[in-house]
């Protein structure tokens, strides 16, 4: 029987894993880091026309960091003995994660309710590109397309730039960790009914959960957020500044941080200043305070900035590329990546996870694994013979 650290939070859980890409993954990975035993199922190869599209290179970091610690295992769902191989294996399992479209699963009979009847205590997580039912229950969910109609587009670039993505997959991540955070509810709301539960998300919702600042000003007040670049939208000084060898970005907003970025720029008559007086003066003068601070921090480089800021209390930092990011001490210091060979022997490195459990904490213990590397071992685990798991084979289950 295969089993997890017992140090670990979730090591007593069994995870089914159906889902692909990057939203359910992500879901995933948090409860595989925590150490509950993740199988992957997957298609033989050729079974699914997108399946390079969903597995595009495994030896790749995006598919390594997004599947680590999990086992995986190749079944054939189109087929009656894959469906059965399944259903059995759901007997055993606390959570089973998919992001098919909605009808797929009950297509398939692996709704919610064709679930329960096999095992009561069941979680089914779902993912969807728009909801469970609705007029665009059917279409099909993509990031940028979501980043489009959740708004986020509409207050990402310069102003007048028109509409500008963000250069991480927003929707896909956060309706990850919804999901996520909603399998952990049901976990614990089963420890005093007993039963499990359907849980679903999905990208457009959490999208718009994510606008949660500007939805909640525009809901409430009827103020309809555009873009604003690199300037906070309601604070100033607060967003991204020119010095003399690169930029930084502060936040001064506040009375207090507005005083101590006066003082240790050395700039008292800036307090004095009517047109700074408060937080709405300074947005509405922000064009001429801007070009003030720049003037001043002109003399001196970025570190020396972020350097005299933080030591008077007002945040700030620099602008970092991807590799100066993980260069950074802190960054170091907490441990944000760490590493496992792949089966090919190559030494990978992930991203850490970032919520801390001082006790049990997460863990990266394994690769991302190869296609089917624990076919058989699942299927013993099921109670498979060598001869059953061989007729599977042959019949192009798995």
């Amino acid at each position: 029987m295969h089993t997890m650290p017992s140090g670990q939070a979730l090591a007593s859980l069994r995870v089914l894993d159906l889902s692909r890409v990057r939203a359910g993954p992500t879901c995933v990975r948090m409860l595989a880091d925590f150490g509950a035993d993740v199988i992957r199922v997957e298609p033989p190869p050729g079974i699914d026309a997108n399946d390079n599209m969903f597995v595009d290179n495994r030896e790749g970091g995006d598919f390594q960091n997004l599947n680590r610690n999990k086992r995986s295992l190749t079944l054939n769902l189109k087929k009656p003995e894959g469906l059965a191989v399944f259903r059995e294996l759901v007997k055993t399992a606390d959570v089973v994660v998919e992001n098919w479209r909605p009808d797929v699963k009950h297509r398939l009979g692996l709704d919610y309710e064709s679930l329960r009847a096999i095992n009561p205590r069941v979680i089914l997580a779902s993912i969807s590109g728009y909801g469970q039912d609705g007029p665009y229950a059917k279409r099909p969910g993509f990031d940028q397309v979501i980043q489009g109609m959740g708004g986020l587009m509409s207050v990402t670039g310069l102003p007048g730039q028109g509409p500008v993505r963000a250069g991480i997959a927003v929707a896909d991540s956060s309706a990850g960790l919804y999901l996520a955070l909603g399998i952990f509810a049901a976990l614990f709301e089963r420890e005093r009914s007993g039963q499990g539960q359907w849980v679903h998300a999905s990208l457009l919702h959490a999208l718009v959960a994510m606008m949660d600042f500007q939805a909640a000003r525009y809901l409430n007040e009827g103020a309809t957020p555009t873009q604003a670049g690199n300037d906070h939208p309601t604070a100033s000084p607060m967003g991204l500044y020119r010095a003399l060898d690169g930029s930084l970005n502060i936040g001064a907003a506040g009375g207090g941080n507005w005083r101590r970025f006066c003082e240790a720029l050395g700039k008292p008559e800036w307090l004095a200043d009517p047109r700074y007086a408060t937080d709405a003066d300074r947005v509405a003068n922000r064009a001429a305070l801007s070009e003030a601070i720049e003037q001043v921090f002109a003399h001196a480089t970025v570190a020396h900035w972020v350097d005299v800021l933080n030591r008077a209390g007002v945040p700030a930092g620099p602008v970092y590329t991807i590799p100066e990011v993980f260069e950074d001490p802190q960054v170091r210091h907490m441990a944000m990546t760490a590493q496992a060979r792949a089966s090919s022997g190559r030494l990978c490195t992930f991203i850490t996870q970032p919520v801390r459990l001082e006790r049990t904490p997460a863990e990266v213990r394994t690769a991302a694994p190869d296609c089917g590397e624990h076919t058989d071992e699942v299927l013993r685990e099921a109670g498979l013979d060598e001869r059953e798991i061989q007729a599977l084979r042959a019949a192009g289950v798995v």
